[in-house]
């Protein structure tokens, strides 16, 4: 992908630990949403429900998507479409600066795919596409999909990731090196027992700077790795 990781919004290092759980809610829910951040820095979400079809973005607040914080962005920029189930986007000359598709410029009408990163003006959009709620097991109302059983190293693997938010939520997680010093592990032996653990936890699609930190939101939040085991 052309576009830098670091300028995504959905870049880990930019995130706060609420900013994380809001994207993964949003996952758990299986629908296609935009991610960006506003003029204060601060992340904001967008749904692209099944009963929308068409959405526009641009400057002027009538826009589905307003970025009047952008002076960059025409007052009608861009609009996304939604196509045999498929989002596109387009600008067919709709902007002055142009619509930006992973650092490309867009011309005519183009698909969008998970991670995709739009840039408009100043403003870049990151497109999501959650694993589909069709596609999973049923379970139990209030449950959760039951992950394969976990070896005791794979359990000590993710609580070693886990350590740094003993104390605080602003924290990031372990390195491979801080994980293999403290369970006497090769380098090589953490990296391919985090491969499977983000296979496990469906995070091995996105970026690579943000597949640790969601691994230890998981396994946090679904009770995989307590408190108590920190």
């Amino acid at each position: 992908m052309a576009q830098q990781a670091d300028q995504s919004p959905l870049a880990a290092h930019a995130a706060t630990p609420a900013e994380l759980r809001e994207r993964i809610e949003a996952e758990r829910a299986g629908t296609p949403f935009l991610v960006l951040r506003d003029g204060a820095g601060r992340q904001r979400l967008h749904v692209l429900d099944a009963a929308t079809k068409r959405v526009t973005i641009g400057r002027g607040t009538g826009n589905d998507v307003a970025l009047e914080w952008d002076s960059e962005v025409s007052r009608l920029h861009a609009e996304l479409e939604c196509l045999g189930g498929e989002w596109t986007v387009s600008d067919d000359g709709l902007s002055r600066n142009g619509s930006f598709l992973n650092g490309q410029r867009i011309s005519g009408r183009q698909r969008l795919r998970d991670g995709d990163v739009l840039r408009v003006g100043r403003t870049h959009i990151a497109y999501r596409v959650p694993e589909s709620p069709d596609s999973r097991p049923t379970v139990a109302a209030g449950s959760r999909p039951e992950l394969p059983e976990l070896s005791a190293t794979q359990r000590a693997v993710l609580a070693a990731l886990c350590r740094p938010y003993k104390d605080t939520e602003l924290a990031t997680p372990a390195t491979n090196q801080q994980i293999a010093d403290e369970l006497f592990l090769s380098i090589d032996a953490v990296k391919a027992h985090l491969r499977t653990l983000f296979g496990y936890f469906g995070v091995q699609h996105l970026p690579q700077n943000q597949k640790r930190s969601y691994l230890a939101m998981r396994a946090l939040q679904d009770g995989v790795v307590s408190r108590r085991d920190l």
